[in-house]
């Protein structure tokens, strides 16, 4: 990964989130849900190495060469590094829609 600094503030507000769901349910149950659900959701946005599969399916099955890794670094900068794809949105959008549903009907109960 290459943002540590994006990982490290990430799991610094699930922290907090942790702390406010101990002290609202005052369930140690709940707050590990909320660890483990929290850990699942930065692990599956902020880890994937993107400059592996931003390549053609085909190649994701050999490594990166360091050819391919500088052409992709340098065709994209600040914000155009993280590109948009309709498919991963909607697989993104499904997946955490269905998860932070049943996280909070959980909490709820």
């Amino acid at each position: 990964m290459a943002n540590d600094g994006a990982l490290r503030s990430a799991i610094v507000w699930l922290s907090v989130i942790i702390v406010l769901v101990g002290i609202s349910t005052l369930s140690l149950k709940k707050m590990m849900i909320t660890y483990a659900f929290g850990m699942v959701g930065i692990s599956g946005i902020l880890l994937p190495d993107w400059d592996f599969f931003d390549r053609d399916f085909s190649r994701w099955c050999y490594p990166v060469t360091a050819d391919e890794r500088t052409a992709l670094q340098a065709r994209r900068s600040g914000f155009k590094r993280y590109r948009i794809y309709p498919m991963r949105v909607i697989i993104y959008a499904t997946i955490y829609s269905i998860g932070l549903y049943k996280w909070w009907m959980f909490m709820s109960s």
